[in-house]
């Protein structure tokens, strides 16, 4: 018996027809799901309010936020968080007596390819009080891009604790022999538009700095995913 033409022409369209639909199908399923959260660093508490998704009552959660500060930068400029309002953040320590820094070092290179990405800024904060003028000599040393990076300082007294409890990290002035030493966490922090802590990296392990890349373009795509959705 002759094949009939019109069951095979339909049978090839269904073929051809089922991936693509398939395709249509998921694909939102897998768009809304292609970048994980990245985690929240610091203490977390229960607000004691809820939101609902799916109907479901989910507890809301506060999460750990850096305190804001003031700081003088290279340019003589006080800088608070309202200068960084809705920027995503990368902040280190330095200590701008001790030559050339891995961090630093690795933040140029980083800062220089985000020149035109004004989302994204970096703040490097000196272990030891520096004058505007010392700042300033430092960053042109480095090559510093002023609109995109700040080296920024304040009385030690302050920013101490500032710098422990708020970004998390260690940092000691060690005298001895008449002679003071700076001993301080050699990291670099992810922080959100929210001054929220996503991720902390060592900034002399190559595979850490890579995630760092890798996570602030996670986080990019997640502010811009809260911002399009009205969060």
């Amino acid at each position: 018996m002759k094949p009939n033409p019109i069951k095979k022409v339909l049978i090839l369209v269904s073929i051809l027809a089922i991936p693509g639909f398939l395709f249509f199908y998921l694909l939102p399923h897998f768009a809304k799901n292609r970048y994980k959260s990245l985690p929240y660093f610091g203490e977390k508490r229960l607000s004691g309010t809820f939101h609902s998704v799916k109907g479901k009552k989910i507890p809301d959660t506060i999460y750990h936020e850096v305190p804001d500060f003031d700081l003088i930068n290279q340019e003589s400029k006080a800088l608070q968080w309202k200068s960084f309002e809705n920027k995503i953040v990368v902040m280190n320590l330095f200590n701008a007596n001790a030559g050339t820094q891995q961090a630093n070092s690795y933040v140029k290179q980083l800062s220089d390819s985000y020149e035109h990405k004004p989302l994204v800024r970096f703040i490097s904060i000196a272990v030891k009080q520096e004058a505007p003028v010392a700042l300033k000599r430092y960053a042109d040393s480095l090559g510093v891009l002023a609109s995109k990076w700040d080296l920024v300082s304040g009385d030690t007294v302050k920013t101490y604790p500032w710098i422990r409890k708020g970004l998390l990290l260690d940092v000691v002035a060690d005298q001895q022999g008449g002679k003071t030493s700076y001993i301080f966490s050699n990291k670099l922090l992810l922080i959100d538009h929210l001054h929220r802590i996503r991720g902390i990296y060592d900034a002399d392990n190559q595979q850490s700095t890579a995630r760092l890349e890798d996570e602030i373009k996670v986080l990019i795509a997640e502010y811009l995913r809260n911002l399009k959705d009205g969060r």
